[in-house]
């Protein structure tokens, strides 16, 4: 699924949700804006308006309070941007991706074999190891 692109603010607010299972905007505020002397609730408002509106947050409006969650995972956001990214830049192909992370030893051995695992493919040690 093509989801739009999180601003800096918007991606904040994620952030804080896929840590917590739910919020109130207050404590979403309160996490947010620690040390704001001055009252940043009509943002955190829009910005949870704008996520809601985008399909990421799920209102719970069934109690007096209103409890936000994320609708979706953080990997599904990652793996959704991972997939525009490399529709921009490679055609469409990943590989070009996970070969400079693993040259670069930015992906650890055991997230090699959880690869490995993935494809299912006995072929797959040597063209990594190798």
């Amino acid at each position: 699924m093509d989801r739009p692109h999180l601003t800096n603010a918007e991606l904040a607010v994620m952030e804080l949700l896929w840590q917590h299972e739910r919020m109130t905007a207050r404590q979403v505020r309160e996490a947010l804006y620690p040390d704001s002397e001055k009252a940043q609730h009509g943002t955190v408002q829009r910005l949870l308006q704008s996520l809601g509106e985008k399909g990421f947050v799920d209102r719970d409006a069934t109690l007096p309070v209103h409890l936000f969650s994320a609708a979706l995972s953080r990997e599904a956001y990652a793996a959704d941007q991972l997939e525009s990214l490399a529709d921009k830049l490679t055609g469409g192909s990943i590989a070009p991706f996970l070969t400079h992370l693993i040259a670069e030893s930015r992906i650890s051995r055991a997230e090699i074999e959880r690869l490995r695992a993935l494809l299912g493919d006995d072929a797959t040690e040597e063209r990594i190891d190798g």
